[in-house]
């Protein structure tokens, strides 16, 4: 719902305005012109309504769609005499094959640029996928940019780097409704990221840029922006919502960062989360915030009602909504809006090449390869992508000093629902595999890379993964199995190890990867080879960037020596070895590496897709599972386990 002026009063516990007007008697026109804030975030190039994984129309994403809410948006204001600005607040340039299929080709701006400028974007914050590419692309993509592009927190500190972005930037807009002789509205924008993006990217960033605090480059942003005579200030931030206490470095620092003086607004995201909320999630946030969820699922719409004083224009009330492109019903996901038909005609050429480049044969499968049950039972395509990254490093292993060391592959999964919905699970039937199924298993552009681990790191590892997992108890019987505050794509599952989960354990490892649990830990029966798995023992492990970069708060990594490799997508790796132009490697031969540990007493609910129901029979013989269909359009099962 709508969050009105009093509302918003209530909610902060404040009489003052969002920028904090006191309520002195002072000459302000009669009627408060209104100044709408259209945002979007959290895109990641899904611009048209089609899910390319599957080669089929979504009706629930897509720039496209949420195009058409932005026209509806701007004719209400318009009638009203008001104006609008849109602003998208990052992570854009990356995260489906449309902005992939472009990404290498340095004639053309990515498909997005295009998308910007069919809508007439004002201005785009970056997000921390922007930077996924390298810095070359991130900077050809900004010199096309139809707007200015603002990034408040990352700095060069090489003299060789640039960054073609605005630290801040104030846009001056004259509200057609207001008297004749009033003055323009000087809107200010700032924009931020998180600062772990310099560990997420590092073999892009280190040496390259420092990216500072979050909350302390909002604050020197504010008031710049209020010295050079902002009348409203409104933040593109990047960031979700976590501890109302600032700290430093925070990754998700919306709700500090909300309370600084001198803002009027903010737009949410990284998180991919929606406000406002059914479950008052905006509850204690300083000023009026959205976050309109992801892949153009929902268009974020702040209305600032200003009035002219003394001082300039004012804010005086807010409301905050949430336009969705979709909804579910007894039929599925239905479109509530048809896609623009300018974004449908202006990327059709970008549309017709990336359908033809995922349709290039690859290869064959002869199983059906999916993700529905990654968090409880088997998952092939987690299984393929191990043993594609082992058979690319084994060759640099062999050669190395290290050429007498057990190599181990450790992955994760990508799509697990959650967030996404029910139709983000990788389905991959058996035969015949084209390019579009193997994006399907690994979605993510991230290198190869390989790791010297002893025992003791290994164990650390796993136990860090199985903090996944809420803690189940028999007089709980309807608890989720898996902690959805806790990031499906950091559970590594590692490849030539046997070991068993016990989810009635207490976790070891917080999502920091700090310690919390002195106790013995989840991860039971840890084998190497069939033996039990010494602590002082070396191992070579395949894994991604990400992880090696710091991603995932994996602290038993951070100092452990690496073996150099050749640059390689892990994608590449996966295509190779379904082609077959590599040899099957030795982890094909071994069992899935772990399960849940039997008979333990409890009963768990797991979340999963529609599409689980085919495949229930390939559940574990000690899992026994009951499904039931969720209005959200998941299914819902219940675990004896």
């Amino acid at each position: 719902m709508p969050t009105t002026g009093d509302e918003w009063r209530m909610m902060t516990g404040s009489d003052q305005g969002p920028t904090g007007t006191n309520g002195a008697d002072e000459d302000v026109t009669e009627v408060p012109a209104r100044l709408r804030l259209l945002a979007t975030s959290d895109v990641h190039s899904h611009l048209l309504g089609h899910d390319y994984y599957a080669d089929t129309p979504h009706p629930g994403i897509g720039l496209s769609r949420t195009g058409s809410l932005i026209a509806q948006a701007r004719a209400e204001v318009a009638a009203e005499g008001g104006i609008d600005l849109l602003v998208d607040n990052g992570d854009w340039l990356q995260g489906s094959p449309l902005a992939e299929t472009d990404a290498a080709n340095p004639d053309a701006p990515p498909p997005a640029i295009h998308a910007f400028d069919i809508l007439r974007y004002d201005a785009v914050g970056l997000g921390n996928h922007e930077f996924n590419f390298g810095l070359d692309t991130l900077n050809r993509a900004l010199r096309a940019l139809p707007c200015p592009a603002i990034c408040s927190n990352v700095h060069p500190c090489a003299p060789d780097v640039a960054l073609h972005v605005e630290q801040h930037l104030i846009l001056s807009r004259r509200i057609p409704g207001a008297a004749a002789d009033a003055p323009e509205v000087r809107v200010g924008l700032f924009s931020v990221l998180p600062p772990q993006t310099l560990l997420w990217d590092a073999d892009h960033l280190a040496g390259r840029v420092r990216i500072d605090d979050m909350v302390d480059s909002a604050r020197a942003a504010i008031a710049t922006l209020r010295s050079a005579g902002a009348d409203v200030v409104i933040a593109l931030a990047h960031t979700g919502l976590a501890a109302a206490q600032a700290a430093p470095g925070m990754e998700n620092a919306l709700r500090p960062l909300s309370h600084l003086p001198g803002l009027d607004a903010a737009v949410g995201g990284h998180t991919h989360l929606l406000l406002p909320s059914a479950n008052g999630s905006e509850d204690g946030l300083g000023v009026p915030v959205v976050m309109p969820g992801s892949s153009g699922s929902h268009l974020g719409v702040v209305d600032l009602f200003l009035e002219q004083t003394a001082d300039g224009w004012q804010v005086q009330h807010a409301t905050c909504d949430l336009r969705a492109v979709s909804t579910r019903s007894s039929k599925g996901l239905q479109p509530l809006v048809p896609e623009a038909p300018e974004m449908v005609a202006g990327l059709a050429t970008a549309h017709t090449r990336t359908r033809a480049d995922m349709a290039t044969p690859v290869g064959t499968l002869s199983k059906p390869h999916h993700s529905y049950f990654t968090f409880f039972g088997e998952d092939r395509a987690l299984a393929l992508t191990a043993q594609a990254q082992a058979a690319a490093v084994r060759p640099f292993l062999e050669a190395s000093p290290h050429a007498e060391l057990p190599l181990l592959s450790a992955v994760a999964p990508a799509k697990f629902g959650g967030r996404a919905g029910p139709l983000n699970y990788t389905h991959v039937p058996a035969g015949k595999v084209s390019r579009r199924h193997v994006a399907d298993i690994y979605i993510y552009p991230n290198e190869l890379r390989c790791v010297i681990v002893s025992g003791a790191q290994l164990t650390d590892w796993l136990e860090m993964s199985a903090g996944l997992f809420n803690q189940l108890t028999p007089d709980m019987p309807g608890a989720l199995l898996a902690n959805p505050d806790r990031a499906g794509h950091n559970f590594d599952v590692i490849f030539g190890l046997e070991y068993e989960i016990d989810p009635t354990a207490p976790t070891r490892f917080d999502a920091d990867g700090r310690p919390v649990s002195d106790a013995p830990g989840r991860v039971r029966d840890l084998r190497w080879n069939g033996a039990p798995l010494r602590q002082d023992q070396l191992f070579a492990v395949a894994y991604n960037s990400y992880r090696s970069s710091g991603g995932g708060n994996f602290r038993m990594l951070e100092d452990a020596p690496t073996l150099q490799l050749a640059p390689m997508m892990i994608r590449d790796a996966v295509t190779a070895y379904v082609t077959g132009a590599v040899q099957k490697d030795p982890l094909a031969t071994l069992s899935y590496p772990w399960q849940l540990r039997p008979d333990l007493g409890v009963q768990a609910v797991a979340i999963t897709g529609p599409g689980a129901r085919s495949f229930l029979y390939e559940l574990p013989d000690h899992v026994a599972a009951s499904a039931t269909a969720m209005e959200s359009g998941f299914l819902s099962l219940t675990l004896d386990l």
